[in-house]
């Protein structure tokens, strides 16, 4: 089973989705990406993944562009953006999906209050892709 996640940055969401669902079953081959690629992955996001036993920390933001000539399973864009710029794989995409969530980047306040928002957005991606992988590859 083969994955790709899509956002516009692949610093925080995306890179979230990659982690847990990697932790729901090791054999995917998850891969998440974006459509404008940010210099590196956020350090909140590897902070509040890492309290969850995830390490995502070794992971770099990657283009899309990467993967477009790829075959995937699923192509699952998690922010509004990428859905609207997603562009045309020329390899095989069995499903297309969008599971959206808010970016936890775009959060304001104390450090606390941000830090807040990353660990309700990574509990939200891990309910959802829980969903996502209990009907459509577990049962498989």
């Amino acid at each position: 089973m083969k994955i790709l996640i899509l956002c516009t940055g692949n610093s925080c969401r995306s890179q979230m989705a990659e982690g847990i669902l990697k932790s729901f079953d090791p054999d995917l081959e998850v891969y998440s990406a974006g459509t404008n690629p940010a210099a590196r992955v956020s350090s909140r996001a590897i902070q509040v993944m890492k309290e969850i036993g995830i390490d995502i920390s070794q992971n770099l933001p990657k283009s899309v562009d990467e993967f477009l000539g790829g075959s995937f399973d699923y192509v699952i864009t998690v922010c509004d953006h990428a859905k609207e710029t997603c562009p045309l794989f020329n390899g095989t995409v069995a499903h297309r999906m969008h599971i959206g969530f808010e970016d936890p980047a775009e959060a304001a306040g104390t450090e606390e209050e941000v830090l807040a928002v990353f660990r309700r957005v990574r509990d939200e991606i891990k309910t959802e892709f829980k969903k996502f992988y209990d009907v459509n590859i577990s049962k498989r």
